[in-house]
């Protein structure tokens, strides 16, 4: 196992700075995952701890040893990279144990390092398979059962399941997941799936244009997220967002937009806060109760069943908020349903700045 530390790295493509003076710690033995949309720079880091990408300016540790101009196979790494890149005219076991072979390791210890990868992702009766012969989930297996043969201090993931359907995902999350629990190992993880940032986690780093934008586990960044783009980033639906203005007086604080008037004084303000300024009060739609004697009345505009739960989508002073209700539904397209917002659970921030206050 070996811990990752990034010290101010920025990496440029030609005049492009893709990262800027960028500094992360990844903790022995977690699971760190890179979230952020397509062009964000996470890739391009994980390439760039991989020594596939040189780095303009900054330092890259692993395993307390500075990796920065190493070469990849120096640095006690294992890749799992979006595409599979099996060799398609050897077998499964001859895939998994090609780069032993080129390094000379011992035949005894190439069998037993494959043969505990093939019992961990239950590969055993597929090692005389060719990758024609494969599902897309067996082959990412065998992707993954490469890397594992390793025995490397950090294992990276580039999006390794973006190419399978929804059905074999779940299914490689939850093999991925008990697969760290397994071995205890580093691992780096990208993806631009926010199910799969919060259902592998221990933590997530958010990212946006080459910067970080929060790290913190799962439940930090869902529920406490530091800025607008983090807090509708994460969540599906996403959070419901309402601009308004906060009201300060002798009884507290208010949030106000529209008719709707919201005592928000109970809320743990981050700084100082003023009369009138212009504020964004962002709810998960869990935190959206249908009651039948709420405060706030709207109309039903859309309802989507989602199997065990429905999203209810309700217009309210010309927003269209989604509330999640489980179980039976009592509601109908354009029935009028009076509802509550729970300010325990709400998020506010900064109009100007979209920094949360």
């Amino acid at each position: 196992m070996a811990s990752v530390e990034i010290h101010n790295l920025c990496i440029r493509f030609d005049a492009n700075e893709v990262i800027k003076d960028l500094s992360l710690d990844v903790v022995d033995g977690e699971f760190l995952v890179l979230l952020g949309p397509s062009g964000c720079g996470k890739s391009t880091l994980l390439h760039s701890i991989a020594g596939l990408i040189d780095v303009a300016n900054g330092r890259i540790d692993i395993g307390g040893k500075d990796m920065t101009w190493a070469d990849p196979t120096d640095r006690n790494i294992g890749m799992v990279f979006q595409s599979y890149a099996l060799y398609p005219t050897m077998t499964v076991e001859r895939n998994m144990s090609f780069g032993l072979r080129i390094n000379g390791t011992p035949k005894a210890e190439i069998e037993r390092r494959v043969t505990r990868a093939a019992e961990m992702l239950q590969l055993q009766p597929l090692l005389q398979r060719k990758p024609s012969q494969l599902s897309g989930g067996q082959r990412q297996r065998v992707a993954i059962g490469r890397a594992l043969v390793r025995e490397a201090g950090v294992f990276l993931f580039d999006e390794p399941l973006s190419n399978l359907d929804a059905k074999l995902r779940a299914e490689l999350r939850r093999e991925l997941k008990l697969l760290h629990k397994t071995l205890g190992n580093t691992m780096i993880y990208v993806t631009h799936d926010q199910v799969e940032a919060m259902t592998l986690a221990t933590r997530i780093v958010v990212m946006r244009g080459g910067h970080i934008q929060q790290i913190g586990s799962p439940a930090q960044v869902y529920e406490s997220p530091v800025n607008l783009f983090v807090a509708g980033f994460l969540g599906s639906p996403a959070m419901n967002i309402l601009r308004g203005t906060l009201r300060r007086d002798s009884a507290g604080e208010s949030f106000i937009c529209g008719d709707i008037v919201l005592d928000v004084s109970a809320y743990p303000w981050q700084g100082v806060v003023r009369d009138g300024q212009e504020v964004v009060l962002g709810i998960r739609p869990e935190s959206l109760l249908i009651q039948g004697d709420g405060p706030h009345e709207g109309a039903v505009s859309l309802i989507e069943p989602m199997g065990n739960h429905h999203v209810v989508w309700i217009t309210l002073a010309g927003n269209l908020l989604s509330c999640v209700v489980s179980g039976s539904l009592g509601v109908v397209v354009d029935q009028t349903v009076r509802f509550n917002l729970d300010v325990q659970k709400i998020s506010l921030f900064d109009s100007g700045s979209e920094q949360r206050l």
